[in-house]
């Protein structure tokens, strides 16, 4: 659902490549049917997402690693040492106190009404992460 509501925020952006991947996912499974609905609603397509692991080679691309809960990003530094110092907990930049280093729930398995706790959550927080690499990242044409 994050990989989804990203694209769609920098969807106008050549400049931004987004993908996901899971510490513990399966690779080839497609999103839940309540995120697909839950997309499709907004006009985001996720019929040719599969899931897939993280790995070396996805940290070591990677400019930014956002994670939904803390142990998710325990667990990325952990097996990726590199990946200290761009990883980030997806609401560590809230504005909201009450969301601000909040876990976002991961809904699979559960009741629609979660997913939808999900997308609101998610709805509130990837415009601070996009704030954030806009704001820490500079242009290809400023770097020497």
């Amino acid at each position: 659902m994050a990989e989804g509501l990203f694209r769609e925020l920098v969807k106008d952006r050549s400049d931004y490549q987004v993908g996901s991947a899971g510490v513990a996912a399966m690779p080839g499974g497609n999103a839940s049917k309540h995120t697909a609905d839950i997309l499709k609603e907004k006009g985001v397509d996720v019929s040719g997402f599969k899931s897939r692991p993280l790995t070396r080679d996805l940290v070591e691309q990677a400019t930014h690693i956002f994670t939904m809960a803390k142990h998710h990003l325990e667990a990325v530094v952990d097996e990726f040492p590199e990946a200290d110092g761009k990883a980030y907990l997806v609401s560590e930049f809230a504005a909201e106190d009450m969301l601000r280093n909040a876990d976002v729930t991961d809904p699979f398995g559960g009741p629609r009404r979660i997913y939808d706790d999900t997308r609101w959550m998610l709805e509130k927080l990837l415009p601070t992460v996009l704030a954030y690499i806009e704001q820490t990242t500079k242009p290809k044409s400023e770097e020497a």
